[in-house]
């Protein structure tokens, strides 16, 4: 079987390795070691418990790249429709966040679940009116369209995560928010520059920059992965079906591997049965010939990851039947 699912490894895996060993059973996976989640000390310890339990397991650290994300909030922000709030440079992950910024620009929190307008910025604090009831929480992202290009590729942790994924003879490293060829590149040499193994790239397409630099990015991969949840955040949530259907049909044509990411079945995270739509939109999407899919919550944090990966699998084997 040419198919593979990235499997988000998490809480809900981590201490049980009965689940574990159940899933690698079912089909090719890769174990998804989420960088946003996790500190490069703790890499080892987490890549020698799943070397312990299972045999051989494919590894796959993604690096939470240059995505603006919350952090060091002593208690979740309450967001009400209508009201202002203040957000503190200490509390996000990239302080000078703030200095490009202007009053008016439109901020996505939270997989796009949160929406909040600058009223007012200084480099310390942005005033921001909600337009969305909700809560915002520790490293929870944070986008605004436009201003990436004056953040650099790799963060800090993001440079000690690749140290920790060569030298613990990690299989992929997957690079979040890629926009042109050059971005590839600066993660060549650094991996280049450490000892250990040399971990297979993955570039993730979540940026319209990257959509529309697919040709450059060809050339320094092999495989890419479609992240619809931020790439919906930067170029519109009505515009993914095209785009997605757009790049699949480009990687195929350069014979690259193309993987999907984000809510395939994310009824499951609470629920042990996917909704029919969902079943629906993953065997269509299975017949386009991806290589394969992500699941991110549903294995991570989901109450049903085995039933889940078991899922993906059945529907795929439906998919070619008869």
């Amino acid at each position: 079987m040419d198919f593979k699912v990235i499997v988000t490894v998490g809480d809900a895996l981590m201490g049980n390795p009965e689940k574990l060993l159940k899933i690698y059973s079912m089909g090719e996976c890769i174990l998804r070691i989420n960088g946003a989640h996790i500190g490069a000390d703790k890499i080892s310890s987490m890549v020698q418990t799943l070397r312990d339990i299972l045999k051989g397991p494919r590894l796959m650290l993604d690096l939470p790249g240059n995505k603006v994300r919350t952090r060091g909030l002593s208690d979740p922000i309450r967001l009400s429709k209508g009201e202002d709030v203040l957000l503190h440079a200490y509390q996000v992950n990239y302080p000078r966040f703030f200095t490009l910024l202007t009053a008016g620009d439109i901020m996505l929190a939270n997989d796009s679940n949160i929406c909040l307008e600058v009223r007012d910025v200084n480099p310390d604090t942005v005033k921001l009116l909600s337009h969305s009831n909700g809560i915002l929480d520790n490293n929870k992202g944070i986008h605004v369209r436009g201003i990436h290009k004056d953040i650099p590729f790799l963060f800090e942790k993001d440079i000690r995560l690749i140290g920790s994924a060569c030298s613990e003879g990690l299989d992929y490293i997957s690079l979040s928010y890629v926009r042109t060829r050059d971005d590839i590149v600066e993660a060549k040499k650094l991996i280049k520059g450490h000892a250990g193994r040399t971990p297979a790239i993955i570039a993730k397409i979540e940026t319209a920059e990257a959509v529309e630099n697919l040709g450059y990015i060809f050339k320094e991969v092999d495989r890419i992965n479609i992240d619809r949840g931020d790439l919906s955040a930067d170029i519109g949530m009505l515009k993914v079906p095209a785009v997605q259907e757009r790049v699949i049909e480009s990687a195929r044509r350069a014979g690259k591997e193309v993987f999907l990411a984000t809510q395939f079945f994310k009824n499951m995270e609470q629920y042990p049965v996917p909704l029919i739509a969902e079943v629906m939109d993953f065997y269509k999407t299975v017949k386009t010939g991806i290589s394969g899919i992500q699941l991110s919550e549903e294995t991570a944090v989901g109450k049903y990851p085995v039933e889940c990966v078991k899922l993906v699998f059945d529907v795929y084997n439906q998919s070619f039947s008869g």
